[in-house]
């Protein structure tokens, strides 16, 4: 579902150490670093710009045992705990995980279920000002960022579902200048783009390649209602 999911942060070097000390108990070491990035996969965490605030990320687990020790390396660390390991039945019958707050105060979690999809990446909640307004955005972009279901849980609470991953959308204070990007070819691109910009959502750069990157990117993005940076990406263009 999640191509890369990318959070900025006041405190590169502290960002950094918390990210590698919780998600190596995970079995992910980092994939890609520099001045202002570093890469562990699909996440990412950059350097500049407005501070991510108020966003859960959700990590697979492969067992009781890692959530266990994610946990217990981020307190070790001296992280502040945000919810010791132990089963979450309200999410799902088997649902384990454990939570700690980086450095900027998001919420990160470790989490092992039987229904685990395989991403590394398993889950996202992002808060908002206005469910039904954020509903509607994610609804205008899933058939071309790939969403396999736009789900309603009561008033507050919508979860947008893909084959490897999900996020959920929660009222709330809203979450803050996270990204989040989507897999697909130059068509998707297109017609992301097309379609959000074309239902009055703002526009945040329009489909392109992005050599800064790496050579034949291809992306385009647009801003969600609370200002969120969503894009779908080509790589292989």
């Amino acid at each position: 579902m999640f191509d890369h999911v990318t959070i900025r942060v006041s405190d590169r070097a502290a960002s950094e150490r918390f990210y590698a000390t919780v998600l190596r108990t995970l079995g992910i070491e980092r994939t890609n670093g520099g001045d202002d990035l570093a890469e562990w996969d699909e996440f990412s965490l950059a350097a500049g710009g407005p501070v991510t605030r108020n966003l859960h990320i959700g990590f697979a687990a492969a067992g009781h045992a890692e959530v266990d020790a994610f946990w217990q390396a981020g307190i070790d660390a001296g992280y502040r705990d945000d919810g010791e390991p132990g089963p979450r039945p309200q999410y799902v019958e088997d649902y384990y995980g454990a939570f700690l707050l980086d450095p900027d105060g998001n919420s990160a979690e470790a989490v092992w279920h039987g229904k685990m999809r395989g991403g590394m990446v398993d889950h996202l909640w992002l808060r908002t000002r206005d469910v039904d307004s954020a509903q509607r955005f994610y609804e205008t972009i899933a058939p071309h960022a790939g969403f396999e279901a736009v789900r309603r849980h009561g008033s507050d609470h919508v979860q947008c579902v893909g084959a490897k991953a999900s996020f959920s959308l929660v009222a709330g204070t809203p979450t803050e200048h996270a990204h989040m990007a989507f897999p697909g070819d130059d068509a998707a691109v297109d017609a992301f783009h097309a379609a959000a910009v074309g239902a009055g959502y703002r526009d945040n750069g329009s489909p392109g390649e992005r050599p800064r990157y790496h050579p034949g990117y291809y992306g385009a993005y647009v801003l969600d209602p609370d200002g969120n940076n969503v894009e779908v990406v080509n790589h292989r263009r």
